[in-house]
């Protein structure tokens, strides 16, 4: 997103997250993301929403005609609020709109006590998706519509998950809009981290953490990173041995093989 975008989905974020403070409506992630739908099939539609040539009260009465009666008024009121801001892009209207679904679930799963075990899923998920050429294919060929890729998902996830890892991963993985699918997944986990205003560290490891060192590593980068920080740990078998860091834009290589790698660009002189 640029600049009107970002400050726009910043704005709509920050109402959002006061919100959930108060208690977030259970559907209101759900009705979010049928507002999110309607707009990203109706090119037209979410053009005049998102035109800033247009009166901002104007495009307010033109959603509001819409879906008055047909959404709760929570998720009207949001969706009000969206389309009286300035987009730098009217593709970027459906993204906020969709960013902002995902925040209402986390909210409500934080607000259950099942965010924890949301993120530890979402996580699963992702890797699941990289470990599997398949389902990599099923859930982004342009020949399989949306509904069909959202019942891949609750198919696969029947009875494993939360309602909340569902919900949002049934329909982020079957609304891409030209996104890679591991990054729209990681946008995801960003978002559910944001929830608890922690950030995510992935780890990749030879072999599984033990308790302790799982908690002291957490705390050395909650102290680096000033925030709370959550471990997604996984098994790679390539790092041979050590702990490889993936916060934020910082990588932490401590592996074996990157200190072998080191070392023979030392001795070759390429170093």
């Amino acid at each position: 997103m640029l600049g009107a975008s970002r400050q726009s989905l910043a704005t709509l974020t920050a109402v959002v997250a006061d919100r959930a403070a108060e208690g977030v409506d259970a559907g209101l992630a759900g009705q979010l993301y049928a507002v999110a739908d309607l707009l990203g099939r109706d090119k037209p539609l979410r053009s005049a929403l998102a035109d800033s040539g247009t009166t901002a009260p104007a495009r307010r009465a033109l959603i509001d005609s819409l879906l008055t009666n047909r959404i709760s008024p929570p998720a009207l009121d949001l969706a009000t609020q969206a389309v009286a801001l300035r987009w730098s892009d009217a593709a970027d209207l459906v993204t906020a709109i969709e960013s902002l679904a995902a925040q209402a679930a986390f909210a409500r799963a934080d607000a259950g006590a099942t965010l924890d075990a949301t993120e530890e899923e979402l996580f699963r998920f992702s890797r699941a998706v990289d470990a599997s050429s398949e389902l990599q294919m099923a859930l982004t060929d342009p020949s399989v519509v949306t509904a069909q890729k959202a019942a891949i998902v609750e198919t696969l996830l029947a009875d494993r998950t939360t309602d909340t890892t569902r919900e949002v991963l049934a329909f982020t993985v079957s609304h891409l809009h030209g996104r890679r699918l591991d990054s729209a997944i990681e946008a995801l986990m960003g978002l559910a981290a944001a929830q608890r205003q922690r950030m995510v560290a992935e780890v990749r490891v030879a072999a599984p953490l033990q308790p302790e060192q799982h908690q002291r590593l957490s705390a050395v980068l909650s102290e680096i990173s000033g925030h709370e920080v959550r471990l997604n740990v996984a098994i790679d078998p390539t790092v041979l041995g050590g702990v490889h860091v993936a916060l934020g834009d910082e990588i932490i290589d401590g592996t074996v093989a990157a200190r072998l790698d080191q070392a023979r660009r030392v001795v070759l002189g390429t170093a």
